[in-house]
């Protein structure tokens, strides 16, 4: 289980919207690297980045922010936000990006996820950004036709390395995960799935450690982290303690 620590880029600063609203969007951090140093120093072992001017605009805008991010930390970055082209994926996993995450490319160019799933194994992730049961693309700002069940299993056997699961709904919000709906997703597909949207702060983690949801590969925490609902420690302690304790079971 890995908690993934979230940070969204805005105009070069670290933000947290509100169900995906950028009119809706409250600064914590104006230096994202500051921040990606402070995640790794808390104990973090991946950032979750997104680049939300890229989301909408269909092509990268942060990319100063991503760059210096990745030059101040040492732990594994997954990237998302206006990546639309094999170019683009090649040029992130290049410059030190671990993990590329492709939203609105795998509703409208699923060709691109296969092929890039194929080139770099292990490499590409899809999100999977749901409202009320349909895949939300272009930043959110259109809704599609397409459930996220339907989407995921789109890509059943394309070598995907994750599926990012994200209740717009609860985006932001601190309202608590909705792990009954993903964990139903994970348990529909092979591909390992991460929750996203709402965690609110250490009870849900409990609640990830629960073994209805041992099936998820874990979860991206945001707000909760920047406003202290989440204490990072005590969060990096419980998922140690479970891990060392399935260790020892053998």
């Amino acid at each position: 289980m890995i908690l993934f620590p979230a940070i969204d880029l805005k105009d070069g600063q670290c933000v947290r919207l509100r169900q995906g609203e950028m009119a809706q969007a409250t600064v914590f951090n104006a230096d994202p690297a500051a921040q990606a140093c402070e995640f790794e120093d808390q104990g973090f072992d991946w950032l979750h980045v997104v680049d939300l001017n890229g989301a909408f605009e269909g092509k990268p805008v942060n990319e100063k922010a991503v760059e210096d991010i990745f030059n101040a930390v040492h732990i594994s970055i997954q990237l998302g936000g206006g990546i639309r082209d094999l170019d683009t994926i090649v040029t992130w996993l290049s410059k030190g990006v671990d993990r590329v995450v492709l939203g609105t490319a795998a509703v409208r160019d699923p060709g691109l996820v296969r092929e890039a799933a194929r080139d770099f194994p292990g490499c590409i992730a899809v999100g999977i950004d749901a409202r009320d049961g349909k895949v939300a693309i272009e930043g959110w700002a259109e809704t599609s036709e397409m459930t996220a069940l339907d989407l995921a299993r789109r890509f059943e056997d394309a070598g995907v390395a994750a599926i990012i699961h994200t209740d717009i709904a609860r985006d932001g919000v601190l309202e608590g995960l909705n792990l009954d709906a993903t964990a139903a997703l994970a348990r529909a597909v092979t591909i390992p799935v991460i929750a996203s949207g709402g965690l609110s702060g250490l009870d849900d983690v409990k609640r990830l450690l629960d073994p209805r949801y041992a099936m998820l590969e874990g979860a991206i925490a945001g707000r909760a982290l920047y406003d202290g609902s989440l204490d990072a420690r005590a969060a990096l302690a419980l998922l140690k303690d479970r891990r060392d304790a399935q260790k020892a079971k053998g």
